[in-house]
């Protein structure tokens, strides 16, 4: 998930966000669908296509967490008889913002979105509100009441999980004593990556023989591979790494071993995914555990949540607060469970 966007396009992203409903702009954002000739176009669209509505269902990347959300968004919307808009913002606040205004323009019944920040996101969101656009959240934390559901892991839990892992490691093979190194994601999503390296942190750090030597961005996998390859060759000391991310997490195993330093370095992380079940197999013996999120369950319960707040459903019990969805720690150690989670996966996706 992230890393090393320069001031000046946070700046911009943010006022961009500022006037998200409000734009006067003319760009059709990267994963958003045609702006109709007029206002009114939507709704008789919907009706010609047999559809109740259209919602959005809006993601920030394309690494496989996010596919599993926006799948769970798509599936619970088309069995309720609503068409479906895909979006994507790319990482990007001011693509974000656009592609709300757009929205806003269409005059859509929902958007079920994953924001990319929990402060600047908000003025777009609570303006698509106020234009009568039903809202609900994903993957992400907030307090106020002009959504009608959001739904997330505890991202906290999630590190802490992990740790747990990863301090009964060090504890096993290597005598209670590591140098570790972090990969974050805190320039793209800065409470979501501090929450779960914090929760790692708190647990591994309780042993005294445990240091941090390095601490860094990068999210991307390819990214993740360089930051890696250079961190170890200032780092040869380090014993184990945690990422917390997916493409962080891949990309730091790949580092490890394009460097000759499988059996030496062990990698932590988070996100579950075919690919990590395949490293958490894989005879270099690289990847230890990571803990999952259900993106899938978090993209359905969005999605179902936005529904009844557009048919005039009570959602009262969940407007305005979080409700966390239960991650899953995937371990080396227990080959059982990882082909569970994978035949589960299997047949989501299938």
């Amino acid at each position: 998930m992230k890393r090393m966007f320069l001031s000046t396009l946070i700046v911009a992203s943010m006022l961009g966000m500022l006037v998200a409903c409000g734009s006067s702009g003319t760009d059709t954002p990267v994963g958003s669908v045609e702006e109709p000739e007029s206002k009114e176009e939507s709704a008789p669209e919907a009706e010609a296509s047999g559809a109740k509505g259209k919602v959005a269902g809006v993601v920030f990347q394309e690494d496989q967490f996010m596919k599993l959300l926006q799948l769970g968004y798509q599936n619970a919307a088309e069995a309720a008889g609503y068409e479906f808009i895909p979006g994507n913002t790319n990482n990007d606040q001011g693509k974000e913002a656009d592609l709300i205004h757009t929205y806003c323009e269409q005059k859509i019944a929902g958007i079920a979105i994953s924001p990319l920040s929990e402060k600047t996101s908000e003025a777009g969101l609570k303006k698509a509100a106020d234009e009568g656009i039903q809202i609900s959240l994903s993957n992400t934390t907030y307090e106020g009441d002009f959504f009608a559901g959001c739904y997330s892991s505890d991202n906290y839990e999630l590190g802490k999980s992990t740790g747990e892992a990863a301090k009964a490691y060090i504890e096993e093979n290597l005598d209670g004593t590591a140098n570790i190194a972090v990969i974050q994601y805190k320039s793209l999503l800065s409470e979501q990556s501090t929450a779960r390296s914090s929760g790692f942190l708190d647990v591994v750090l309780e042993l005294p023989g445990v240091t941090v030597v390095d601490d860094q961005d990068a999210w991307l996998q390819d990214k993740a591979i360089t930051v890696v390859t250079d961190m170890l060759t200032a780092h040869p000391e380090i014993d184990l790494i945690f990422a917390a991310n997916d493409g962080g997490t891949i990309g730091t195993v790949m580092a490890v071993q394009n460097t000759g330093n499988a059996g030496k370095i062990v990698v932590f992380g988070t996100d579950a995914s075919e690919q990590m079940v395949s490293l958490l197999k894989d005879e270099s013996n690289i990847l230890q555990a990571v803990t999952g999120q259900d993106p899938y369950e978090i993209g359905m319960q969005t999605m179902q949540t936005l529904i009844d707040a557009i048919e005039g459903k009570d959602v009262s019990a969940s407007r305005g607060q979080l409700t966390i969805v239960p991650g899953i720690l995937l371990s080396r150690d227990d080959p059982d469970g990882l082909d569970t989670y994978l035949a589960d996966l299997l047949e989501k996706t299938s």
